[in-house]
């Protein structure tokens, strides 16, 4: 049973993949060497075949000649014709009644051929033929001479090109071997730093040490790529140490207020289980304990919420899209309010037009909007500006609280930094951080300042995008002009009368 013709190239592309680049290198220069070898032999035998040609093509010629001349002096029928014994040529006189002399021993030619005839009848001077009638090839020269004609014949040999071919097949041999050795040693060397690369890697991945850089050696392509891995390697370092820092700073952060619910819920648990709930705790206080339960679980889902918005960093289902940030700057402030009554926001803010993801930009400005909350005075607003300078979108949200320390002001975005003062203020310190990751998301800038009003002012630059294109109106005659029906053709009355009696 035959197999299918398309498996055994499948079959030797899958070996040729499964081969290390070692060894394909290695095989590639054998076989490179190998056709290079093969086309010399053949164009050195063509052109060595040429020259044995033309070299016994001049000496049957000049044979030829000497036994013209010979033939001129004695005649046709007389003169001697010499033996070539061990070069492989042949003589024979072609007398005017169309038979031959040849020197006694000599082997035998083939019959004289018609166009040879000719010759020796004087149609023409001379005759360069080959014959292969035989089991031996000739190459035949006939010369006239006199009433007839001379012919000097040269026996085909091939052993000088069948020697040639041997040789240059040893020859071969010794360039392939060689060329393989010299093509494996040289695709060592060069893929050593490729070998020490994948060493690193494979003790990166067993010991999980990603503190060990790769040695930068090498030129070109390879130091390219040892550069690449090691800034992979410093990128998943940072990745480790913040993912770290995360896991110890919500470790931290969630101890307090998990340790203050926990010490209530027992209290609660342990009077109930007394049946002392009542006399123990009056009404008043059993419900500013409950009260602060339900803030102690408000800040606790608070805080997850913002862990597991940083946790997933710049990943985000939500799609970019053009959006006027004021609509956004406006969600945020109604939320805020909301949120926090007794807390009044201003806007003063025109029409500006960003590309970005509406939900976390929203985010962004309720936590600037929450902020500024916690430090402005009842009977201040907590103002919030947006305009656009050059080609950036400038938003500002200021308050009349005291404003941040200027030793404060360097870590202010970082991630559960709280400083002394606002130690006492509810909060996870970590609003303003998923502010700064909103920004650097978009591509913008965040910076903290004083406030002209002697509070803190923070301030967000992003890259402004261009305006939608007007979407074209109907004016009022149009439109009217559009529902106005149109009359009907001649005829089509009728028809539809008909049609609605049916």
């Amino acid at each position: 049973m035959s197999r299918p013709a398309g498996r055994e190239p499948r079959r030797l592309t899958r070996w040729w993949r499964r081969r290390s680049l070692r060894s394909r290198l290695t095989v590639i220069a054998a076989t490179a060497i190998a056709v290079s070898v093969f086309v010399a032999f053949q164009v050195a035998s063509q052109l060595l075949g040429w020259e044995l040609q033309d070299s016994a093509k001049s000496q049957l010629r000049a044979d030829s000649r000497v036994l013209v001349t010979n033939a001129q002096r004695a005649g046709l029928a007389q003169v001697q014709l010499p033996p070539y014994p061990g070069s492989g040529r042949l003589v024979r006189v072609i007398l005017p009644d169309g038979s031959t002399r040849t020197p006694a021993g000599q082997p035998a030619l083939p019959p004289v051929s018609e166009h040879a005839g000719r010759v020796a009848q004087g149609a023409s001077a001379d005759l360069m033929e080959s014959n292969d009638s035989d089991e031996d090839g000739y190459l035949i020269y006939t010369l006239r001479a006199g009433d007839g004609a001379v012919q000097v014949a040269q026996v085909a040999d091939d052993s000088p090109i069948n020697q040639f071919g041997f040789g240059m097949l040893l020859i071969g041999l010794l360039c392939v071997v060689g060329g393989a050795l010299v093509g494996r040693t040289v695709a060592r060397t060069g893929l050593a730093p490729i070998d020490r690369l994948t060493a690193a890697a494979v003790h990166v991945a067993h010991t999980r040490d990603l503190d060990a850089d790769i040695p930068d050696e090498g030129g070109g392509e390879i130091r390219r790529l040892i550069q690449s891995i090691n800034d992979m390697l410093a990128a998943l370092r940072d990745s480790r140490r913040a993912q770290r820092l995360l896991a110890e700073d919500a470790a931290h952060e969630l101890k307090t207020p998990l340790t203050s619910l926990r010490l209530n819920v027992e209290l609660l648990i342990r009077l109930d289980r007394r049946g002392t709930l009542d006399s123990a705790l009056p009404a008043e206080s059993r419900t500013r304990l409950l009260n602060d339960l339900g803030a102690q679980v408000a800040e606790l889902s608070t805080l997850v919420a913002e862990l597991t918005d940083l946790a997933r960093g710049d990943v985000s289902d939500e799609n970019t899209e053009l959006l006027d940030l004021a609509d956004v700057v406006a969600a945020a402030a109604t939320r805020a309010r909301s949120r926090t009554p007794d807390v009044e926001v201003a806007l003063d803010v025109t029409s500006v037009w960003v590309s970005g993801r509406p939900a976390a930009l929203e985010r962004a400005v309720l936590n600037l909007i929450d902020n500024a909350g916690k430090w402005s005075p009842a009977d201040q607003p907590v103002q919030v500006r947006l305009r656009t300078e050059g080609a950036s979108v400038v938003l500002e949200v200021d308050d009349a609280g005291p404003g941040i320390d200027a030793a404060d002001v360097p870590r202010v975005f970082d991630r559960f930094y709280r400083a002394d003062s606002a130690r006492a203020l509810p909060g996870s310190g970590l609003g303003l951080s998923i502010v700064q990751r909103v920004v650097d998301a978009h591509g913008g800038l965040a910076t903290v300042a004083r406030s002209a009003r002697g509070g803190a002012l923070l301030r967000v630059d992003l890259p402004a995008a261009a305006p939608p294109a007007p979407i074209a109106r109907l004016t009022a005659q149009e439109d009217t002009a559009m529902r106005r029906p149109q009359p009907r053709p001649h005829g089509s009355g009728p028809k539809s009368d008909s049609r609605r009696a049916l």
